[in-house]
């Protein structure tokens, strides 16, 4: 099937709104790339003024054809495998629109669509029972996700989970029948962790708070982990239940583990029996590494290294092996974990930089993976945990065309140390047009992922450098709190420093620079264009925060409690925050503009991005937009990615000619 175009209006306002589609996607925790958009397309391209032979203008070197094949390309999302491990799930968006696939492991048999409905999925996960998926659904395509269940081959397409003016997070299946652990946070910001029997759909309410998250749950329903606190400052406790069966409706007691350490404790897991919490964390330490607490004794670390962080955790369903992922300067390397023995075996390199999402399957011997590099967008893979073999399962395969990142390491001016992801444009002689990309969170961090944005901008002649800057994850918890409140002026001269860095290498013309960014890094862009005003020569900011004032006042309750801890409070620290708002510095802008925003955001709402187009508009300054109806703050559908590359790329063109 072939998405219909998006439509929207001519001129220096676009509006786009892409076909709806029927689907899924995801990663189990995000299904989008660093530039805020899910890495796969359909047909479409426009770079710059064309040849009259239909060949795009490059801005530097020889032409040649624009990147099409990375816009048609298909992405494979969260996989789960079956219970037997004979087909794996996952979500991908190969047809226009993010769907659940299933493809079968044994024989020829070909992959088919579960029907979910109408709506995005964000992720998927398979009963132990085998005889349901449980979907995570996201209405609109924005931030307000459902959990559904539906049977494998359709059918029974139930909704378990869709708290009104909240939203619904699949946590997991817990081993005992068809119940799923929920978490429901509600237009409040209240969240209760719920369990939900999914066959009758019984619910039961086992924890309730504001900023809580429920982790995992012992198969015998008495011992949970879960999480509380902001992001940067979480804190794991394990809850006892067993008030729960004589009708309490909160835990009879949690008990805190590893307290009084700094730090912060994002994932974990629980033994079956619920005595053993395994966590990742990095209290007490710079770097996250795998810790054991043990019925209340004291953590002991089972897994660390000095030059990695540990990212992601798998737990196998009867507790005696793990799968750990290292982030090592971005890219993934694996470990398993014999828990009972302590032993540790590292495996192959992965056939991919990135691993995004892992799973054990229910017998403990395979693993599915969802991979990535630059030049492959993300796949299924699955791992022998026994031999430490890897099997292409799913994925649209590499594109030769497709260009590769190089790691640089950089100083800012103030010393610390930097690193980044350069992409050189092909076929470019001398110094080039570059674009200095910047990802958001602030503490997410840019990775060698497939991104089409990349190869499209690569393809019309147009570099990308896309650094971490202080506050970037990945780096120990010392380099993630070095931008947190006051010292996010420094975040910002960073910015500065990547573009110089670049002129410094010979890789970038210093008059024909841009900065772009998403979500926190949409910020970051017109933080550094009003500091830095003659910098650059063009901005496009996605998804950005403007003015921390209407955004702590706008934004979902529970994302703004937990951004205090990163930016400052919005009473307590009203002046700080005024300081570090581009938009009430933005009479220093100098360049041309360009917002991009989902009208279905509610982390970051339209609103900061229609104060910015007013505000420029009025101060005389060139201001493009591309608003999308039907996104939220990520851009899940296929025709709304193209529109969103294609705008990208020409406007860019556009405003960095010689």
């Amino acid at each position: 099937m072939t998405p219909g175009p998006a439509t929207g209006t001519s001129g220096t306002s676009t509006s786009a709104t892409g076909a709806s589609g029927t689907g899924a996607s995801g990663t189990g925790t995000s299904a989008t790339g660093t530039s805020g958009i899910a890495v796969s397309g359909a047909v479409g391209f426009a770079g710059g003024p064309p040849h009259p032979d239909g060949r795009v203008r490059l801005l530097g070197g020889l032409p040649h054809l624009p990147a099409a094949e990375s816009l048609t390309a298909w992405s494979c999302l969260a996989p789960a495998l079956a219970p037997d491990n004979s087909a794996v799930a996952f979500v991908s968006d190969h047809g226009g629109s993010p769907r659940v696939w299933i493809q079968p492991l044994r024989g020829a048999a070909e992959a088919w669509v579960v029907d979910t409905g109408p709506q995005p999925a964000v992720d998927v996960s398979w009963a132990p029972t085998g005889t349901h998926l449980a979907v995570l659904v996201a209405p609109g395509g924005g931030e307000h996700t459902q959990v559904w269940t539906v049977q494998p081959h359709g059918g029974d397409l139930r909704l378990l989970s869709a708290p009104e003016g909240g939203s619904a997070a699949l946590i997991r299946w817990t081993g005992r029948g068809e119940t799923l652990l929920v978490a429901e946070t509600s237009s409040t910001g209240l969240t209760h962790a719920v369990l939900i029997d999914a066959v009758t759909g019984g619910r039961q309410v086992i924890a309730s708070g504001r900023l809580l998250r429920p982790v995992a749950i012992s198969r015998d329903h008495a011992t949970m982990l879960l999480r509380r606190g902001a992001r940067g400052r979480r804190r794991m406790f394990v809850a006892d239940l067993r008030a729960e069966a004589l009708g309490a409706h909160l835990p009879s007691g949690e008990r805190p583990l590893l307290p009084g350490l700094p730090g912060t404790t994002d994932a974990g897991a629980l033994s079956p029996g619920g005595d053993i919490a395994y966590l990742v964390s990095d209290a007490g330490r710079d770097r996250a590494a795998l810790l054991a607490v043990r019925n209340g004794a004291e953590a002991v670390v089972l897994a660390e290294r000095p030059d990695a962080e540990l990212d992601r955790l798998a737990l196998s369903a009867d507790g005696r092996r793990a799968l750990l992922l290292w982030n090592v300067h971005g890219r993934s390397e694996l470990d398993v974990m014999e828990l009972e023995r302590g032993e540790l075996r590292h495996l192959p390199p992965p056939p991919a930089d990135l691993v995004t999402s892992a799973r054990i399957g229910w017998d403990g011997t395979l693993a599915a993976l969802a991979a990535q590099s630059p030049r492959e967008p993300s796949h299924v893979v699955l791992c022998d945990l026994d031999r430490g073999g890897y099997r292409h399962a799913a994925g649209a395969g590499p594109l030769p065309a497709a260009a590769g990142a190089e790691l640089v390491h950089l100083h800012a001016r103030d010393g610390l140390d930097l690193a980044a992801w350069l992409y050189r444009p092909p076929h470019v002689r001398g110094p080039a047009p570059f674009v200095v990309f910047l990802h958001g969170g602030p503490e997410d961090q840019e990775r060698p992922a497939f991104n089409p944005l990349y190869q499209n901008l690569l393809a019309a002649g147009i570099g990308v450098l896309a650094p971490n800057v202080r506050g970037s994850g990945g780096y120990g918890r010392a380099f993630r709190q070095a931008d947190d409140r006051e010292l996010r002026f420094h975040a910002v001269n960073d910015v500065a420093d990547c573009a110089a860095e670049l002129v410094r290498l010979g890789a970038a013309d210093p008059s024909r620079l841009a900065c772009m960014g998403w979500s926190y890094g949409g910020y970051l862009t017109l933080a550094t264009l009003v500091t830095h005003p003659r910098l650059f020569r063009a901005g496009v900011s996605v998804s950005g925060i403007a003015d921390f004032e209407t955004f702590y006042a706008r934004s979902e309750p529970w994302i703004a409690a937990a951004a205090v801890g990163e930016y400052g409070h919005p009473e307590t620290d009203r002046d700080l925050l005024r300081a570090l708002s581009p938009l009430r510095a933005l009479d220093r802008l100098a360049v041309p503009l360009l917002v991009v925003h989902g009208a279905q955001d509610t982390n970051v709402p339209l609103y900061e991005a229609e104060q910015v187009i007013e505000a420029a508009t009025a101060l005389g300054i060139p201001c493009d937009h591309l608003i999308f109806h039907d996104e939220g703050h990520e851009i899940r559908q296929v025709a709304n990615r193209i529109s969103f590359v294609t705008k990208v790329v020409g406007w860019l063109s556009g405003h960095l000619r010689p």
